[in-house]
C-alpha cells in the first residue's frame, strides 16, 4: 500500500500571514494533525525552517504531542536541527536543503558535496531510533552517495516531474528518469518515498514509478482544504493513491 504523508506547514503559512509576532492565531497546525490523521492520513509531516517562516518551535513540539500515526520531521542539516530532533524523537526525518530566499524547497539536496555531514548526522539520528531519508533528486550519483552515508531511505524530489506534466514528452522522460532512479535505489537496498508538487492531477501518474512505499504532499492538500475542508481533501488523496501496483 502507498503511504500518504501530509505536510501540514502550509496551515502555519496562512497562520502567519496574519498572526506573524504573536503568541496565538488560526488556523491550528494541530487541529490539521487531528483532521489529516482522522481522515486516513498515514503520517503527518512538518518542517522546522532555519528562518521559521511556518512552523515555529512551539508548534513543532505540540505537533509532536498530536500525532499518533507518524511524524515526519523535514530539517537542514545543522547542528540545531539535529539537537531538535535528538530531543523530539519523530518516527522519521527527512534531511532537505534550505535556501532562504525561497517560497518553497526547490531542489534536492546535493549528497555528493555534503557527504561527511550527512553521515554524521545520519548515523547520530539512526543510533537514536529515528528512520532517516534525504530528500534528493532523481541523479544516479545523489542516490549511490545516499547508500554511503548510511541513510535507509531517499525521498525522490518530483518536482521537476509535476512542472513538465502539461507537456507529454518531457513528462514521460521525467517519469522515466525517477523509475530509473527508484529501481536503483531498490537495487542498492535503500527505501524509496516521493513528494513535492505531488496534486489531484498528477499524482496518479507518479504509478509508473515502482518501490515506492510514501508519497509526502503538502500544499495541494491544504490548498484543497481552502473549498472543501481538510478532512475532505485527504480522502480524497487517498483514493487517487489507491491501486498503486507496487510498494516492493
Amino acid at each position: 500500500m502507498l503511504r500518504l504523508g501530509v505536510n501540514i506547514d502550509h496551515v502555519a503559512t496562512l497562520r502567519q500571514a496574519r498572526y506573524r509576532g504573536l503568541d496565538h492565531g488560526e488556523p491550528c497546525p494541530v487541529d490539521a494533525v487531528r483532521q489529516a490523521e482522522a481522515a486516513g492520513a498515514h503520517g503527518i509531516t512538518a518542517h522546522l525552517r532555519e528562518d521559521r517562516r511556518h512552523i515555529l518551535d512551539r508548534d513543532i513540539w505540540a505537533i509532536r504531542n498530536a500525532v499518533t500515526t507518524r511524524l515526519n520531521f523535514e530539517m537542514a542539516t545543522t547542528p540545531e536541527m539535529i539537537d531538535i530532533a535528538l530531543r523530539l524523537k519523530p518516527e522519521a526525518v527527512c534531511l532537505v536543503p534550505e535556501n532562504r530566499a525561497e517560497v518553497t524547497t526547490e531542489g534536492g539536496l546535493n549528497v555528493v558535496s555534503q557527504a561527511d555531514a550527512i553521515t554524521e548526522a545520519a548515523a547520530a539520528l539512526g543510533q537514536a531510533g529515528i528512520e532517516v531519508s534525504l530528500f534528493i533528486d532523481p541523479d544516479p550519483a545523489q542516490i549511490e552517495a545516499t547508500a554511503a552515508t548510511g541513510s535507509p531511505f531517499i525521498e525522490l524530489h518530483t518536482g521537476a516531474y509535476a512542472e513538465a506534466y502539461g507537456d507529454g514528452a518531457k513528462r514521460a522522460a521525467e517519469l522515466e528518469r525517477l523509475a530509473k532512479t527508484s529501481e536503483l535505489a531498490k537495487s542498492l537496498g535503500l527505501g524509496v518515498n516521493a513528494g513535492h508538487g505531488l496534486n489531484y492531477e498528477n499524482t496518479r501518474g507518479i504509478f509508473a514509478v515502482p518501490h515506492l512505499n510514501e508519497l509526502n504532499i503538502g500544499h495541494s492538500i491544504v490548498s484543497r482544504a481552502v473549498t472543501v475542508g481538510l478532512a475532505p481533501a485527504v480522502s480524497e488523496m487517498l483514493r487517487l493513491m489507491d491501486g498503486y501496483p507496487s510498494a516492493g
